[in-house]
């Protein structure tokens, strides 16, 4: 008969957690370095008493908010390419309805994340208990059923030993590189504290095989057939090839066969900027080279990519008749994407098998599309270059996304509150420049990521750290600190727009209690900038984007501009802050941060509308058919329908 151990469901919780471990090349290492936790009624008495008894090598920490902190351990595990991850408590009600979205979060970015929240009593006897949301209709629906949408595994744990069966199906998920994402085990509070006999094999150490799956050797063969056929290629550098770490060998395969490439927001910083096949980012956010090599690329070969629409431009940005898709990619769901040949195969295994296959068929591409690639990488740097160096010229200036009217008026009243006259580009630029080569910088929302994946020129591996699946508003500073933990000896920056600041900043107090630094750079610019340009530039006003006073006159808010000391906010934490105008007061700024100890806050004035331009880029968006505006319907009928209808419908 099998030996148990008498346990609390919470007890054999962490136990079980204690003994998980991660193999990926040889390399084991523990699969779960901690838990972010909130503690309320629903957890404190039953997973907090198991972790303080004894919480075994998984280091604890306190969250300041569940959305926040799940954030955290979003950026910890992404940075640690989905080898290492932290598991997430709360308190059933808001504080589980808090975690749902940073769930959607992790899910949609294939991130594994685990998700512990307390539950309602299993045995409904002190129902409705406090924070308990009742449906007349079904009392097993609880709060945490809200998760079932936005994970890729979930389950309840209802009785003691359904813990073992739940248990293991999450391990299977969090560590499936084709599957992975957000996993829920939600926790009644009664079922937590109840103990039973678990069989000691259950806490066993465990080690999760993380596998390259071999590609077909028919798929690689028709896949070297398809390139061989083809004269215009280009590459997709996609997450996939981060988490599979083939960066090398996607390169060398890059270099033997003088293939270029593009990145999504995933892939892109593996392969640093300088790289002579790396034409930057690839689709509606991006550069000046991809772009032009994807409108007449007849193949295009998509290396561990969702193909997102931002990466297509809403299946737009391929404009060659004869294109054709080879997709590499270790879930068959997304090798079946845009209809094209697929190599469902782990990254680095599939490219060194289509390289053994290549290899005897002596392929290269042609020297007129090496000369056109070393063409699209001078004109793309050049591009760089000058929109890092764009400065306000005053009533001549003219804005890099739009001309619209209202430029003047915005910038005018802007210049007079702030004082401040900094082009977005321009701040970008001096980051670029200044802050250290090995730093990392983390970004999501707002117009930030189109910027940064157009032109921000990624000098080390793991530097670019983009959370774009979701573009969650908040993700920026509160992941700013998992990366930190993942990597402590890097400086790490979160780029973070106003509005997202505002959304969500939770951890950077945790930043400050937790000894880890962290540097936000934020771009003031009074407004949410991105959908303002979204709205100007298919024929609207400026309506609800700009944070301005309401107008008792009006009764609208078109007052004027709200001004926020964001530098006075980071101080209060505990963090050194700084308010700057200038790029020159922006540099000094960079400089002295990179000598504190504690977590820094640069408050950067940006002039709105100051963003880094489409390039020969399109983004299928519902405007309206019908309208009283002019501007409006001729946005329709002169940008829109042509555009959709030589998209591509499948």
């Amino acid at each position: 008969m099998a030996k148990t151990i008498r346990l609390t469901v919470a007890q054999a919780l962490v136990k079980f957690l204690n003994n998980q471990y991660i193999e990926f090349d040889g390399e084991e290492q523990p699969m779960f370095d901690g838990i972010f936790g909130i503690f309320g009624h629903g957890n404190v008495v039953g997973l907090g008493q198991a972790l303080e008894e004894d919480a075994g090598h998984l280091t604890v920490h306190m969250g300041r908010n569940e959305q926040g902190m799940a954030h955290a351990a979003i950026g910890y595990a992404k940075q640690k390419r989905r080898k290492q991850m932290y598991a997430c408590t709360s308190s059933v009600g808001p504080g589980a309805a808090n975690m749902v979205t940073a769930a959607a979060t992790a899910t949609a970015n294939c991130i594994p994340v685990l998700f512990l929240p307390g539950d309602t009593y299993a045995d409904r006897q002190p129902d409705p208990v406090l924070q308990q949301m009742e449906q007349p209709t079904s009392l097993t629906v609880t709060t945490n059923d809200a998760f079932r949408a936005v994970c890729k595994y979930w389950d309840r744990v209802t009785r003691p030993e359904i813990l073992m069966t739940a248990c293991i199906n999450a391990m299977r998920v969090l560590s499936d590189p084709a599957d992975t994402g957000a996993v829920c085990i939600a926790l009644p509070q009664d079922v937590e504290g109840e103990a039973w006999d678990y069989p000691e094999y259950f806490f066993q150490k465990r080690v999760h095989h993380i596998d390259r799956l071999a590609p077909s050797a028919r798929a690689i063969k028709e896949a070297a057939a398809l390139i061989q056929r083809k004269k215009k290629p280009l590459m997709i550098f996609g997450g996939g090839v981060k988490y599979s770490e083939a960066d090398e060998t996607f390169r060398k395969f890059a270099e033997k066969y003088h293939i270029a490439f593009g990145e999504t927001q995933a892939g892109k910083g593996c392969i640093t900027w300088e790289h002579p096949l790396n034409l930057g980012g690839l689709g509606e956010t991006g550069s000046l080279g991809a772009n032009l090599l994807a409108a007449e690329a007849d193949l295009v070969i998509g290396i561990g990519t969702r193909y997102t629409d931002f990466t297509t431009s809403s299946k737009w940005i391929c404009q060659n008749p004869e294109v054709e898709y080879l997709n590499i990619n270790v879930s068959r769901f997304h090798a079946y994407k845009m209809d094209g040949l697929q190599v469902v195969a782990d990254a680095k295994a599939a490219l060194e098998a289509l390289d053994a296959e290549l290899s005897k068929t002596g392929y290269q591409t042609s020297a007129a599309y090496q000369a056109a690639v070393a063409d699209y990488k001078e004109r793309y740097d050049a591009e760089v270059d000058r929109v890092f160096h764009i400065e306000y010229t005053g009533d001549d200036f003219v804005p890099e996304v739009n001309d619209d009217l209202d430029f003047k008026k915005v910038s005018k009243e802007f210049i007079e509150v702030t004082k401040s006259s900094m082009p977005q580009t321009r701040v970008l630029g001096v980051l670029n420049e200044t802050i250290d080569k090995n730093a990392v910088i983390v970004g999501a929302s707002g117009s930030l990521p189109g910027d940064l994946q157009r032109v921000w020129r990624t000098k080390s591996v793991g530097g670019y750290h983009v959370e774009y699946g979701f573009s969650c508003m908040g993700y920026e500073v509160n992941a700013a600190l998992g990366v930190k933990m993942a990597e402590p000896d890097r400086e790490v920056y979160a780029l973070v727009g106003d509005a997202a600041y505002m959304m969500l900043h939770s951890e950077l107090p945790q930043s400050i209690a937790e000894h880890k630094k962290i540097n936000v750079i934020l771009f003031d610019n009074m407004m949410n900038g991105c959908i303002n340009n979204l709205e100007i530039g298919h024929g609207q006003g400026s309506y609800g984007t700009e944070f301005r006073f309401r107008n008792e006159k009006t009764g609208q808010l078109d007052g004027g501009f709200v001004p926020i000391d964001f530098a006075m906010n980071a101080r209060s934490y505990g963090c050194v802050a700084y308010t700057v105008h200038s790029a020159e007061e922006l540099k000094e700024a960079i400089e002295d941060a990179k000598k504190q100890t504690v977590s820094t806050l640069i408050d950067c004035k940006v002039l709105p509308k100051t963003m880094v331009h489409g390039y020969g880029d399109w983004w299928r968006v519902g405007v309206a058919q019908v309208s009283k505006s002019q501007k409006i319907h001729d946005c329709y009928e002169n940008l829109m329908k042509p555009h959709y209808d030589a998209a591509r419908k499948y």
